[in-house]
Order: C-alpha cells, then structure tokens, then sequence
C-alpha cells in the first residue's frame, strides 16, 4: 500500500492534517576568514566553549570550520529563525573575522597549513578527520554546506499505522515509510541541486588536481562552464568511487554500509557521502542505532549556501523542502534496483557539473529523458496536483511554488547565475566580503534581539543569547513569565526575568521590593539613606504637609518599578502639588514614601556576587539643540536610533511627546514648538527612567572604587547575589563618601539590558558575568 500513491488513503484516513506536521532542524558550516578573504588559520573562538560538548556551535572537519546546529522545532520557521541566531551569535564574537558566506573556500594557503579539528579529550574524532585529509585532500574537506532534518510527526506516523494495519510492527511500518521517501528522494534530489545550487566559481588556490577539469572565469577563478553547483559536481564532496547503497530496505542499507567499512572502503556511516542520509538517535553508532531504534530522521545534505540569504539560506526554500519531502511520501514509485540507484546518482551529479546545458538531458525516473526545466515544471505540477487533492493548496503554499517558479521560468534568477553575475561585476573575494560585512553590520544594530523571542524580556533574550555561545542548553518553562531553565555538565538551574535565580532568597527580594524595609537594612548597615517617612493612610500624609513645605522632597510607592507613581520637587511646591503627588502615588500603592530629595547625579549600579559588573547614570529624557530645529523635529530624529523602540522590545524606549513632557516644558516656558539653541539640552521628564525615554550612559570605569564597594555593602545587607543599587552621588570625583552619597534605593530584577546596550558607553556583558556566577 505504502508504495503507491497514498493521497487517497491520507484522505480516507483523515490524516490530512497529521502529514503536514513535522520535526526540522538544520545544521550549517561557515568558513571563518580573515578581512582579506583568506582563510583564517586561527583556533576555535574560545568564546563558545568546548567544541565538542556545545552542542549549538562547534566545528566541522576544520578549526577554521565553524558548524551551527539547530534542536529540532515543530515549524519551518522556528528552525530558521534559531539558525538566524546561532549565525549572528557567532558573527558578532569573531574578532577580526568574517563568517565566509560561500560553500566555495575563500583565498586558502598550501593544504599542510589548513588546521584539522582539535579535540582534547577526543583523539578518536582526530584521527577520523586525519584520515579524511589523507584519503581527499584537505581541500575537499572545506566546501561547506547546509544540512536540513526533517521528520513527520510521530502522532501521524502512530496513527497512520494503527490504521493502516499492515500487521508489521510499528517500527518496521516507520522504517519502511521513510525507505519510501529515501527512495523517492534519491531520484529526485537533482532537483534541489537545481533550485539551491549556489557555488559555481572556484578560487585558483583550491586545488591543483580538479582545476585542470575546469575553464577559466578570469585570471584568479575557475569554472563549470554550465554547471550549478560545484559542491555537488564531479569535483564536489563525494567517495573516492561510487559506492552502492541499498535502499530497498533499512535491513539491506545497513549490510551494504557494512560491506564497504569491512573492506576497508570507508572508515564508518559518516563516510558514506549522499545527498540523503538516514539517522537515528545515537550519531555516535549511526548503524547500531538505526538497526535498534530505527529511522529518527533524515538529513538532507546537498544544500549550498546561499551568498544572496544572509544566513545562508531563504526560508521560502525550506518551506519548499518540507513539500517536497512530503511529497515523495505522497507520490508512487517506481522500481529501485542497482541501476536506478547508480543512474539517480548520476543525474545528480551530471546536472551539478553541466545542467545548464542547453542539451543537457536528465533521465526520468521511470525512464525516457527529458529537459531539465521540462522535469522540473512536471514534478511541480504533480506536487501541485497532489496538494489540491488534498485540499491543502492555499495562498501560502502558492506563493512557495511562485518563488520556485521564478527560478524555472528565467534562468536568470537561478542562485548559480546571480552569483556568477555578481562575481563579474565585484570580484569574487569582494562580493563575498561585502555580503559578509553587511551580515555584520545588521548583526550588531540588532544583537540585543533573539530572533522568535521578542516577546520576552530583553534580559531574558540576552541571557539565552549568552547561554546559547557557551553551549549550556535552554528550554522555556514558562514563556510569559520569562522563566527559563540552563544545564550543562548535569548542572541545572532554573531562572526568572534573567536575575532572579537560587542564589538569592524569597525573603531577600521582599526587602528589596519594600522600600520602607530595604531603608530600614541599609541604615543598619552603616549606609546613607534618605530621611523621610511612610504613610499607610493618604490623610495621614497630608496631614504632615508642614513637616515638608519649602523641602526637596520625592514623594513615591513603597512597592514601585519603571519610575511609576513618583514625583519630585527640586524647587518648592504646593499644598495643591503635594496633595496631586500624593495621589499619584496612591494610584499605585497602599503605602507611599515621603523622603528628603537627595541633591547630585543618580546612578545604577548593578551588583553581582562581590562585584560591580555595571554602572549606568540615566538621564532623564532630553534633546540637543543644533539652532534650526524643533524640539518636535529633534525628538524624531533621536527617536530614529536603532536602540529605541516601544514596548520594551529595545534598549531604550521612543520619546514621548504627552501631558506630562507638554507641562515641564510649559513651566520651563517652552513648547514642542521650541528651537533650542546650539548645544542647548532641554530636559522632558524630570525622572530619569529608561522607560519614560531617558538616556543610559555607562559610567563603570569613572566611578572611585569606593562607592562600588558601598553597593556591594548594600546588597550584602540585604543578603543578595543579583541586585540595581540606586545611589546618588554629588561629585563623583570625590573619594571621600562622607555627605557626597546617599542610597535611594535597591531593587531586585534589576534590569541587565541597559547595561548591555547604553545609549552611551560599552557592552558590559552582563549575560556572561550571570552565567559565571550560576557555575555555567
């Protein structure tokens, strides 16, 4: 049953739905460069931790190999989206390196230069890559590639075999499903040699041997006149001889595999190079595991990179391998035998090195030969015509098909052909350096946003961000509360909003959430804390008003974050004002403050463990006049900044012009119509808060060690490991503390991003410091 076409049986079933789901995931190899274009011959960035236990960022046959793999995900997008993050994580911590955006090496030295893969504690791993260089060159070694694993749904597997009710067992039923597709796809994988290839131009210092096959493109490039992709041509990565395999069933691809290790043909499964390779859940013993636990997977490997996709593939084009997967189950198939394996191989092959061919032919599956873009139009229009039946062909998959379409009908738009186009117009090494350079530049604006996770907290996406390049595994335990879970090593911690973690107690964040408590602490300590009192009862603080008439004071919530709630008079105010104040705070708490206004600048200082890892002084939000604009017209432009946004989803928040911005500006005697002259700042907001638009400047390095260590007092009064010390500060010059200082306040969750991503400053990796302290 399972051999013929089963869209009829899908449909009786009613497993139309369950089909279309699947597993995907992808693994991607880069050759890391320098900024000439030459191979970079330097180590593993030791930033991602040991190679061999990461298992998001380690290295393929090369030190200068970086390998990015993605877990496996339910949708097409996430696995993009995620590989999008590996490849900007690591873009971002090369030094001095580009990420070479091209399956084709870039300018690379004499063959003994290329550094092998070092593993310490894996010589095993070693002596297979030796091996490998020894048998093909460590220059075939270098192209690189994209792997695509895919798996349908086990549900649908589950419940196509329950019934279907074959009488075999379900993972004989599960092996033979996916033979089916294996058998399909390896008559068919020259089509996405076809749609994907992308390496077409070679550099003259890759090698020797498989130049003298090639034409010239120009005095330093090499070429298949009319080929697609290299990678997979009659130099690409490929056995020494063309070996046969097997795919009439999991049992007899196993022996085959086996033969070919006992004599010696190969060294293991890994060594056996095909467009499409069965896996299972043990990759250390890949035969072992398949013959106990069956098929898990299949890994499409003769994808290029894609120069023209910044991470080196589009995701329409993985969209369009989910269908096609899925339809060489739907499809029926014809015969299998030896001849059709070598003859599948064969086209694969032949269309890599010459397709472009005006007379290039290809054999059909079950026979007859046919024009390249004539096969191509067919098998769409049978995965088309299969997808109707199904009732499943909408817009998006429509559009999928177009993209593909696009390809076929114009040559032109072929990724080869762009590329060769290109490469006449800049130069090899150049439009691949511009393309990597560009990567670089986007990564940087947009290195504090974790692709599918901006819904989270922006300290959380940083320290998943960081827990991803040291290679310590994360799951989401609950995505709306930012609450997250790391291991490594059999360590295993769960974390909340990015600070909070075992290391700090419950009753420790209650005293840093209660102002009145957290004064109470501080001043027991021996540390300055602003005078002032606590009012349960709005009547009660009203009724002290004289205590406070002509003082500086803050009127706040006990309990209070984002700056809501509170008010501040510098200059005098009000019964009315103080009474209004009042309110204000009441509108956000039962209790409220009334404490002495402490005069000098307010700094964050963010404490972690016994140390300092940050300061920040927020200014409050503001423009600089330039003598021609408005104050409206300046606020735009500071709010164009790559780092502000709405909604939390950036460093720092877009400037808003309301009520309460409007009224300091009319006490001021200004409006937003106002041109501020040269270099004039004209403050908006009196509080300081990122979130009301305020400014960050980072002032780690400027501040005297001795009010670092007077945060450091303060957090350990309260018994914390995670903590924002609030002090203001007079003359941050002066190392004498005494009547120069006071601590406004301290604050559990204390918010990492800003330290991060200043306005003004650098990057205090903060996400790191979190992870040494957590024993990652």
């Amino acid at each position: 049953m399972i051999n013929k076409n089963i869209v009829p049986v899908i449909k009786k079933f009613g497993l139309v739905d369950e089909v279309q789901r699947g597993n995907f995931g992808l693994e991607k190899e880069n050759l890391r460069v320098d900024k000439k274009g030459h191979l970079a011959l330097t180590p593993h960035p030791s930033v991602f931790g040991d190679k061999k236990k990461n298992p998001y960022i380690t290295v393929d046959f090369s030190e200068s190999q970086v390998e990015m793999i993605t877990p496996s995900f339910k949708k097409v997008k996430d696995a993009y989206y995620f590989l999008e993050n590996l490849h900007d994580i690591v873009t971002e911590n090369l030094d001095g390196e580009y990420l070479w955006p091209q399956s084709l090496p870039p300018i690379i030295p004499e063959e003994e230069k290329i550094p092998v893969a070092q593993f310490q504690q894996d010589k095993a791993s070693e002596e297979y890559r030796d091996n490998l260089a020894k048998k093909y060159g460590k220059y075939l070694q270098l192209l690189s590639g994209i792997h695509y694993n895919f798996s349908f749904d086990t549900d649908f597997i589950k419940d196509f075999y329950e019934k279907a009710n074959t009488g075999e067992s379900f993972k004989e039923f599960k092996n033979n499903l996916y033979m089916k597709v294996a058998r399909n796809y390896m008559k068919h994988s020259w089509l996405l040699v076809y749609l994907l290839g992308a390496s077409g131009v070679v550099h003259k210092s890759y090698s020797p041997n498989c130049i003298a096959k090639l034409q010239t493109f120009d005095k330093d490039l090499y070429y298949f006149e009319n080929g697609i992709s290299f990678r997979n041509s009659i130099c690409g990565y490929r056995n020494k001889k063309e070996l046969y395999i097997s795919h009439n069933s999991l049992e007899e691809y196993i022996e085959d595999i086996k033969k070919h290790i006992a004599d010696g043909t190969i060294q293991g499964a890994r060594e056996y190079y095909s467009s499409l390779r069965l896996k299972s859940k043990n990759a250390g013993d890949l035969l072992g595991s398949l013959e106990k636990d069956g098929i898990e997977y299949l890994e499409v490997r003769s994808i290029d990179l894609n120069p023209f996709a910044r991470i080196g593939i589009e995701l329409e084009d993985m969209e369009f391998i989910h269908l096609f997967l899925m339809h060489m189950l739907l499809k029926g198939e014809c015969s299998f035998t030896k001849e059709d394996y070598l003859a599948a191989k064969e086209n694969e092959k032949m269309l890599a090195t010459h397709g472009l061919h005006e007379e290039f032919t290809l054999t059909g599956v079950c026979g007859g030969t046919f024009k390249v873009t004539d096969l191509v139009i067919a098998i769409f229009n049978e995965m088309i015509t299969n997808f109707k039946e199904l009732g499943i062909y909408d817009e998006k998959m429509e559009k999928t098909f177009e993209f593909q379409f696009k390809k076929v009908y114009d040559v032109k738009n072929l990724y080869l052909n762009r590329l060769l186009k290109s490469v006449k117009e800049e130069g090899y090494i150049e439009f691949h350096l511009h393309a990597a350079e560009k990567s670089l530049e986007y990564t940087k604006k947009n290195s504090f946003s974790l692709k599918n996770y901006e819904d989270m907290e922006l300290s959380t996406q940083i320290l998943i961000r960081d827990a991803i390049k040291r290679g310590v595994k994360f799951e989401i335990a609950d995505r709306t509360e930012n609450f997250i879970t790391l291991e490594k090593d059999g360590r295993k911690e769960y974390v909340k909003q990015a600070t909070k973690t075992s290391k700090d107690s419950y009753v420790s964040m209650l005293i840093m959430e209660n102002k009145v408590v957290s004064k109470k602490v501080l001043a027991e300590a021996g540390i300055k804390v602003p005078a002032g009192n606590n009012y349960d009862s709005i009547e009660d603080a009203k009724a002290d008003y004289r205590k406070f008439e002509n003082k500086k004071i803050v009127v706040k919530p006990k309990s209070t974050n984002f700056g809501l709630g509170i008010s501040i008079f510098q200059n005098g105010f009000t019964k009315e004002e103080y009474f209004k104040a009042l309110e204000i705070a009441f509108s956000e708490d039962r209790s409220v403050l009334v404490e002495e206004f402490i005069s000098g600048r307010e700094f964050r200082f963010l404490v972690i463990g016994d140390e300092v890892a940050g300061i920040l002084h927020r200014v409050p939000a503001n423009v600089v006049g330039d003598g021609r604009k408005t104050i409206r017209e300046l606020v735009e432009i500071k709010n164009e900044s790559h780092l502000r946004g709405t909604h939390y989803e950036k460093p720092l928040q877009k400037i808003k012009l309301g009520d309460i911005e409007a009224l300091l500006l009319s006490n001021q005697g200004k409006d937003f119509d106002y041109v501020p002259y040269e270099n004039e700042i004209v403050y908006l907001r009196e509080n300081s808060n990122i979130s009301t638009g305020g400014d960050s400047i980072d002032f780690t390095d400027e501040i005297p060690e001795i009010y670092k260590e007077i945060a450091v007092r303060a957090a350990k009064s309260a018994n914390v490991v995670f903590c924002g010390v609030d002090i203001m500060i007079n003359d941050i010059k002066n190392e004498n503390p005494e009547g120069n200082y006071a601590v406004i306040e301290i604050n559990f969750n204390p918010a990492i991003h800003i330290h991060c991503y200043p306005a003004v400053g650098k990057n205090r990796k903060i996400g790191d410091r979190i992870l040494d302290v957590l024993g990652f």
